[in-house]
């Protein structure tokens, strides 16, 4: 075990005990609205948050990070809801545009429970220190820049929370296992269940009084495709009142360009003959560690000339920890293949750097080499510095495997600028640009509908969250047309009540 992830163990204590949902309702005790507010992931991809309000209880889902350059002042806002006034913070998954906020929650007076699951539980850990250390580094290095440019920046030149704001953050984090039941409030329980995105993601199911009688509202945080590799299936759902689900690819489906090992031999082999680096902006949980598997197989087929591969990201290198110590969320064939006697975690010349010095010094390595670094949208941290050695060099490529959102750096490169802004200075794009399909850890327009397809006609609305506006009202068209739903795409700070 690594050493910052024993607070885990410390966590597991007795939950409240279950309540059956059939009593909730004589819990509550009164009949009542159920009031939800949508406070991010509105007509956009980052900052899913979600506000309940049900009989005096309140619980927030998720608390993600605003990641696109536009939004990114949402992140320094006071927060919408009184923190204090919160019984329990509900998580999906630890990427950061999902539970990336929590530390400023707690700043802000938060003092119940940050519920999640155990796999979840371990990595918000690793997502929280490092958000924490890239914010400071990025702070230091703007202050810097700022003084000797003379000039001041958009935002305040100072990290949006500190590792102190973490360590207070970690203790409220309370592990529960998939499909257990657990008591959030008079009238309120929460269930968790596998959503097939990362590792320890999962939909919640809330079940509420409303009107007298017990209500289920689903949260499908993101939805995974079936059939991929490490994590398990989506789980189908079959009953709910109220769904609001993600619609990241609501507009279109994952296009068929060839399996992704043929994808990345040509890619990879091209880069290399020329005599360039293959530069990869890369999420450190799933993605990173699903890329690695692939390049084992070229390697170990010899596909590809065997070349160093950096993996420059501590939490990715922390987060393959996370993996093996979670054997429940894989199925059999997925964790014989991490423990076999080849690992596809583990081969030669694949390096793990973790500290400043040792990824400054893969600018010195001669020959061309495999740079996988976070973050995956381009937006803070190592990659930029990457980005800077290799964006204008015509031999080498900037491989895209992930989303990129509106008004990141990351979708400014994919979507062909000429130049772009790194570090306050404005860098011709000569490198070639390549983009892999097949990575996504969404499902895609079919994979959305399938999901749906599960539930039965008992659920009142849908909303539609997660997705940018033309994604996401593009399936709204679509699904009002197959079904009978009040579908609505809600607007950054709506509030709904839920009869």
């Amino acid at each position: 075990m690594i050493p910052h992830l024993a607070f885990s163990l410390k966590l597991r204590h007795r939950l409240s005990d279950p309540v059956n949902t059939a009593e909730i309702c004589d819990l509550a005790g009164k009949e009542h609205a159920v009031k939800l507010q949508v406070l991010g992931a509105t007509r956009q991809v980052t900052g899913s948050q979600t506000y309940v309000e049900a009989d005096g209880t309140k619980v927030l889902v998720d608390c993600g990070m605003f990641q696109e350059r536009a939004f990114q002042g949402r992140n320094w806002e006071p927060s919408r809801v009184r923190a204090r006034d919160l019984d329990a913070i509900l998580l999906t998954h630890a990427h950061v545009d999902h539970c990336g906020l929590a530390p400023k929650l707690v700043r802000e007076g938060f003092r119940g429970e940050i519920i999640t699951t155990g796999a979840s539980a371990d990595l918000v850990e690793l997502v929280l220190r490092d958000a924490a250390k890239i914010q400071a580094e990025d702070a230091t290095y703007k202050k810097r820049r700022h003084r000797k440019e003379r000039r001041g920046g958009k935002y305040p030149v100072k990290p949006l929370y500190t590792m102190r704001d973490v360590e207070h953050t970690l203790p409220l984090v309370k592990p529960v296992a998939y499909e257990q039941t657990v008591n959030i409030g008079d009238g309120c329980t929460a269930e968790f269940h596998d959503a097939g995105h990362i590792l320890g993601s999962a939909m919640i199911e809330l079940t509420l009084c409303a009107d007298g009688k017990p209500r289920r509202l689903v949260f499908s945080g993101d939805i995974g495709q079936w059939g991929k590799p490490i994590v398990r299936d989506p789980t189908a759902l079959t009953e709910a009142d109220y769904v609001v689900m993600e619609s990241t690819y609501g507009d279109r489906e994952h296009q068929n360009h060839g399996d992704v090992e043929t994808q990345l031999e040509e890619v990879i082999g091209a880069t290399l003959s020329r005599g360039g680096n293959v530069v990869v902006p890369i999420f450190a949980i799933e993605r990173a560690q699903e890329f690695l598997y692939y390049i084992a197989r070229l390697l170990h087929a010899k596909r590809i000339l065997p070349v160093p591969v950096f993996l420059d990201s501590p939490m990715a290198a922390n987060a393959t920890e996370v993996f093996r110590r979670h054997r429940e969320c894989f199925d059999l064939e997925a964790w014989q293949l991490i423990t076999s006697g080849n690992s596809p975690l583990q081969f030669p010349g694949l390096e793990m750097v973790r500290t400043v010095d040792e990824s400054k010094a893969i600018n010195n390595h001669e020959g061309p080499a495999i740079i996988l670094s976070t973050s995956g949208m381009c937006t803070a941290g190592r990659i930029k510095f990457h980005l800077r050695q290799n964006i204008g060099r015509q031999e080498s490529t900037i491989l895209f495997v992930g989303y990129q959102a509106n008004g990141t750096l990351g979708r400014q490169i994919l979507d062909g600028d000429r130049e772009v802004r790194i570090h306050g200075r404005m860098h011709l794009v000569k490198a070639q640009v390549e983009q892999i399909r097949g990575f996504s850890g969404h499902a895609d327009r079919a994979g959305l509908l399938r999901w749906l397809g599960y539930f039965n006609d008992s659920h009142k609305q849908l909303f539609l969250t997660h997705g940018e506006e033309d994604e996401a009202l593009s399936l709204q068209s679509l699904l009002r047309e197959q079904f009978d739903w009040n579908i609505s795409v809600p607007q950054y700070g709506q509030v709904v009540e839920l009869a």
